[in-house]
């Protein structure tokens, strides 16, 4: 069976590539388990062969949002497709167009070539709680209407909707997964608005300086790599009618303060980190963050199986673990 990722080249995609090829099988189509012969990375720069010399491994580079190349990449081998690329939160909100070329077309163009196969494929679409809005950190669950603050929320909750319709029609086996802010992300800072909440674990580990743009008070979601990724594979794997006719669910995660993560910081590593992070709010940054929930219900992903992290020391922890001792 052949599986595409797109967005992979992203931190997620590879860790998600490199998982599916030592897993070596998924559930295809058949909803039996099916091999994994053929893994193709897709992205707007070349991403890397996580396992250099596996001659699974294809790479295409090229648009989203090009429906030809999109419909050559998923083709008629394509059992199943990880559907992860994104223009994220300050980039789309900075440049419009662009978001919505990404986020909104190229999602299109993948449920398209989708649509085109001769047999049903399973596609897991990454959301995010962005799709939430209103008060400033409110508690959310599964049944909380949807009002998105931003055009990336905006275009992750037009995904979602997309993806329950697709499936309903027999298009596809589709599945959305409610993101909340991921830490720590390895690697260099992105232009997610998020990305101070892994900046303020992973570079005082590294030794080096940052700056956190919000108060230590604000309350956020958190979840694993780790978890994530294990989360992609069950959420592929579970069978389409578990889902029911809304196709989608928030994540596990825990919910903490940026304070509960500094001190979770200091558990873990004392209290040399903490000396090197610099607190300057940020009223562009602070504003995105605020339209965001700050506790995530999350009992549709219970029901299912999903498996959440056991502790902030834990997510720092697998951090150093996985991604410190090689960076």
């Amino acid at each position: 069976m052949k599986v595409v990722v797109t967005g992979a080249a992203g931190f997620l995609g590879q860790k998600l590539a490199k998982a599916l090829l030592q897993r070596g099988h998924l559930v295809g189509p058949s909803g039996q388990e099916e091999a994994i012969d053929r893994l193709t990375l897709f992205d707007v720069v070349e991403a890397r062969n996580p396992q250099v010399g596996d001659n699974r491994v294809e790479i295409v580079t090229g648009e989203i949002s090009d429906r030809k190349l999109i419909a050559q990449t998923i083709d008629a081998k394509t059992g199943s497709v990880f559907h992860f690329a994104s223009i994220v939160s300050a980039g789309a909100e900075a440049d419009f167009d662009l978001g919505y070329r990404v986020n909104l077309e190229g999602a299109l163009a993948v449920l398209d070539a989708c649509r085109a196969l001769p047999h049903k494929p399973r596609l897991v679409f990454t959301s995010s709680l962005a799709t939430y809005g209103g008060e400033f950190n409110q508690e959310v669950d599964d049944e909380t209407p949807q009002t998105p603050q931003t055009s990336y929320g905006t275009q992750k909750a037009i995904g979602e909707l997309l993806i329950n319709d697709y499936s309903r029609k027999g298009f596809l086996d589709g599945r959305s997964l409610k993101l909340p802010t991921i830490v720590v992300r390895p690697g260099k800072p992105n232009k997610a608005a998020s990305t101070f909440a892994s900046s303020i674990i992973r570079e005082p580990l590294q030794g080096e300086h940052t700056i956190c743009p919000v108060d230590p008070s604000v309350r956020m979601a958190f979840l694993s790599p780790r978890r994530t990724v294990q989360a992609f594979i069950h959420a592929h794997d579970l069978p389409g009618e578990a889902w029911g006719p809304w196709r989608s669910c928030n994540l596990p995660a825990i919910d903490a303060t940026i304070q509960d993560m500094v001190e979770a910081l200091r558990r873990v590593a004392g209290e040399a980190p903490l000396t090197r992070i610099k607190w300057q709010p940020d009223p562009v940054i602070q504003r995105i963050v605020a339209t965001w929930p700050g506790r995530f219900g999350w009992d549709k992903a219970r029901r299912l199986g999903f498996q959440p992290d056991g502790s902030l020391d834990e997510i720092i922890k697998n951090f150093i673990e996985d991604d410190l001792a090689r960076a």
